[in-house]
């Protein structure tokens, strides 16, 4: 069953909370839109992530999803049309759920198997430890919305390499597990994701509570700086994009299911 204090956010819950074993786990559960990154979704997870910051029986933060796609980006169908003050609003929570994932003093482990999409990126970023699964498939989508990474910039540069970030962010193609962990976006692959993170928070329950808080701090503290630096100019970027024509464009056909106006399949 749901937190109450995080399905409280919505009439219907679209991330789950549980704790088992000194772990708490958010699971994504929102099948109508893909695990797609909505309001509800952003202040389910900020909920689910202060309730296991406050769970002194918790050890670790487990991140998962239901069904074949972790996270599909941003809920396009939510921001299409939206006033700028919106996309502004989403954009500013995003930053902040991000952050939160980054500042909460217990490890975060991704489990994934399924397709990450776009701002879901970012999430699979922000965690500190990721094993992926066969099925797991990645892309950042944004430059063809007429769009870009912005947000998710913050997490997905620190951890991948140089070389493959200029590919995919600039490309949007697909790649899978193998790739992502070479590139160093995933940590572990795994044909059984769920099985080998329990041993990784096993491991993570041996360590003391200020060992862990202590070591992630020496992890993200760098990027955090970047959050300070960065992150109000690219939220501006992102919900400026967000309203301009060509984004519009991009985002309608996708939604329509066509090409955009600019692709040569037009």
């Amino acid at each position: 069953m749901p937190d109450p204090d995080i399905a409280g956010h919505a009439s219907a819950p679209v991330v789950r909370y549980s704790v088992a074993e000194g772990a708490a786990t958010l699971t994504l559960d929102s099948p109508h839109n893909r695990n797609a990154i909505s309001s509800a979704m952003v202040h389910q997870l900020r909920a689910g992530l202060d309730a296991a910051a406050s769970d002194t029986a918790v050890r670790a933060v487990v991140l998962t999803h239901t069904g074949g796609t972790f996270c599909a980006g941003a809920d396009l169908g939510e921001s299409s049309g939206s006033p700028d003050e919106a996309a502004a609003q989403r954009t500013h929570d995003m930053v902040g759920l991000l952050r939160g994932i980054l500042e909460l003093p217990k490890p975060v482990v991704g489990v994934i198997d399924g397709h990450v999409r776009a701002g879901g990126m970012g999430l699979v970023a922000a965690c500190d430890i990721v094993v992926a699964g066969s099925r797991a498939t990645f892309a950042l989508t944004e430059a063809r919305l007429g769009l870009a990474a912005s947000i998710v910039s913050l997490t997905v540069l620190p951890k991948m390499t140089p070389r493959a970030a200029g590919r995919y962010f600039l490309t949007g193609e697909r790649f899978g597990p193998e790739d992502a962990a070479a590139h160093g976006l995933v940590t572990l692959v795994s044909e059984d994701p769920a099985t080998r993170a329990a041993d990784v928070i096993a491991d993570l329950r041996g360590c003391s509570p200020q060992g862990l808080a202590e070591s992630k701090h020496l992890l993200t503290m760098r990027m955090l700086d970047d959050f300070d630096r960065y992150a109000e100019g690219l939220a501006a970027q992102s919900a400026r994009l967000f309203g301009s024509a060509e984004a519009v464009e991009g985002v309608t056909a996708f939604l329509q299911k066509r090409p955009p106006s600019w692709s040569p399949g037009r």
